[in-house]
């Protein structure tokens, strides 16, 4: 028997386990079964909750279809609030290893409970071969990408995990279902990645829908939003402070230009508790 916690921001909903306290033998199978919305626990992936010895935990995320991702930014201030509301910590500034590095996040309280949460999500990584996509080195800035006989102009940038920015006039109506999964699994990205579809409404605000490597579109992403903040930067389309509306809820992102790193702040709520036999 295994307690687990759901969690979610802005709709982007996870699984948390204490695996400090609980074992997880099988991670990638665990997630597969309990991110089943038929028959599972339902969301859109699961993470655990571990030690680490050069931050205060270890964030480990899965996708629905037990992929491991770098990073999540949703996810992480949904991991910030469980260790938090969970008496694993009594700090508001908190330090979480991941696979993309370690990330800080800073809390902000309400009733005593975490409400809205600031991650630090680093420094965008805009080099072909770190993203990782193959071709010519450099940079990827409104590229032309062909798929099923329709040109996309693509911007790529990494936020520990690869992302493809794409700008459409009707975000609401165009088929991300059709387009994002010939995208996310074109042979140029040898490790996949999540595909943003984005939508200008001024300089300061923009509209986005995520298809998510390993779960499909969801309502919410993080780092897509960040991904999108700084493509806005590189295609100078929009300013290095956005805000970001997605299906779930907004998201605030700044790409900071003295430290250039990427800041996200948004809320993260606790839906239910409870045992996976």
């Amino acid at each position: 028997m295994i307690p687990f916690t759901k969690l979610h921001g802005i709709g982007n909903d996870y699984i948390y386990i204490n695996a400090i306290k609980h074992s997880v033998k099988n991670p990638k199978k665990l997630a597969i079964a309990m991110s089943n919305r038929n028959f599972g626990v339902g969301s859109d992936g699961l993470i655990l909750i571990l030690p680490s010895d050069k931050a205060d935990f270890t964030m480990r995320m899965f996708n629905a279809d037990g992929s491991e991702a770098e990073m999540c930014g949703n996810g992480i201030r949904g991991f910030a609030k469980y260790v938090y509301d969970h008496n694993l910590t009594k700090k508001t500034t908190i330090a979480i290893e991941t696979l993309a590095g370690i990330k800080q996040v800073r809390c902000t309280l309400k009733n005593g409970k975490v409400h809205t949460v600031t991650v630090d999500m680093g420094e965008p990584i805009l080099l072909r071969d770190k993203i990782p996509m193959i071709g010519n080195p450099g940079t990827v800035i409104e590229e032309d990408l062909h798929v099923d006989g329709v040109k996309f102009s693509i911007t790529a940038v990494s936020m520990g995990n690869p992302h493809v920015v794409i700008y459409v006039e009707d975000v609401k109506n165009f088929p991300v279902e059709k387009y994002g999964p010939m995208i996310e699994n074109h042979e140029l990205f040898p490790k996949r990645t999540n595909v943003e579809f984005v939508q200008i409404v001024t300089g300061k605000e923009v509209i986005q829908r995520t298809w998510e490597r390993g779960s499909g579109e969801t309502l919410a992403c993080g780092t897509g939003a960040s991904a999108v903040t700084v493509a806005g930067v590189l295609t100078e389309k929009t300013d290095r402070r956005l805000k970001v509306h997605l299906k779930g809820g907004n998201l605030a992102i700044e790409w900071n230009n003295k430290d250039n790193h990427v800041y996200l702040a948004g809320p993260a709520e606790e839906v239910f508790e409870g045992v996976w036999p």
